[in-house]
């Protein structure tokens, strides 16, 4: 299996934003935290901060009854379509953090993006999240989009969501998109990696007590757990398009991409890993990072080869 260590050291830049989360980091999570009401604060914070750079059109869609929003730029292209689906840990949205990421990917790419809207903890309690993943897969398969010219992208909880979407082609024989890029996937809801444990004190963004709290929201009980559709780590890999994963050496979700990774080439799979160094958990979304425009040239060569974009 290709695994790609990165040896860059790592950017002054990107140690003043570890430091600076590491000081920010908000208190964790509490039993009677009212999530909804968070999640509010946070799109607020995220309205307010986060600007998208020139020529980025947003346009408002509904997919079979699932809300999601087309990302396009100038650079767009007919026929080539990402679908990415937003991390969150299953609760929480930054509609404007994910639309500029969208559209540096659909420069890169020369694609437009879809971005579903799908449903929340804990007001939605799983299948909610993968059944509107599913939907809006379905939806732009059927609007006539070329699943070879289709890429599937999630971080986080959504790299969850696009394995999970994987493993529901496969059962159902529906047609797989020619590749997918997981970025520090959550594929395990038993919580059994080593880096969870190794890398507590290193990761400013992901705490493994809200993890355990959102995990219960998420699913009803521990017989869930190893359910392929909430642990997609437990699917059969068999079949799967190319996969593209990404995660830093230093964060709790580390070793679920390396197991993720794993599994997948002793299917068969066509895959690729990077670990890097001293990066936080979604450091590709962060544009001022050096590391985060490297990563997503990384994608960029990988997506290209897949699917014959020139980008």
């Amino acid at each position: 299996m290709p695994v790609r260590l990165i040896e860059r050291p790592r950017s002054l830049l990107s140690r003043s934003f570890v430091r600076l989360l590491h000081l920010a980091v908000s208190q964790p999570l509490r039993h009677d935290t009212d999530i909804a009401a968070l999640r509010q604060r946070y799109e607020a914070l995220d309205a307010r901060h986060v600007r998208l750079g020139p020529g980025v059109r947003r346009t408002a869609v509904e997919c079979a009854g699932v809300p999601a929003e087309w990302i396009s730029v100038p650079e767009s292209q007919p026929g080539r379509t990402l679908l990415l689906l937003h991390g969150g840990s299953f609760a929480f949205r930054f509609p404007n953090t994910y639309a500029a990421f969208a559209a540096r990917l659909c420069r890169r790419f020369r694609a437009r993006a879809l971005v579903p809207d799908y449903r929340l903890i804990p007001e939605h309690r799983f299948p909610a999240a993968p059944d509107d993943c599913q939907v809006a897969y379905r939806w732009l398969l059927a609007g006539g989009c070329d699943s070879a010219q289709l890429v599937l992208e999630g971080d986080s909880a959504g790299g969850n969501l696009a394995l999970v979407t994987l493993h529901r082609c496969v059962r159902q024989a529906e047609p797989m998109p020619a590749c997918a890029v997981l970025l520090s996937p959550a594929v395990d809801c038993t919580l059994d990696s080593r880096s969870i444990v190794e890398n507590g004190k290193h990761d400013p963004v992901v705490r493994l007590s809200n993890l355990l709290l959102l995990r219960r929201h998420y699913v009803p009980s521990a017989a869930h757990y190893t359910d392929p559709e909430v642990s997609p780590l437990f699917a059969d890999f068999r079949g799967f398009p190319p996969l593209f994963l990404q995660a830093g050496r230093t964060e709790l979700l580390r070793d679920e991409a390396v197991r993720a990774a794993e599994k997948a080439h002793a299917a068969g799979v066509d895959v690729e890993l990077e670990l890097w160094p001293d990066t936080v958990h979604g450091f590709q979304l962060a544009a001022f990072l050096p590391e985060s425009r490297l990563a997503l040239e990384q994608i960029g060569r990988f997506v290209a080869a897949r699917t014959g974009w020139r980008c």
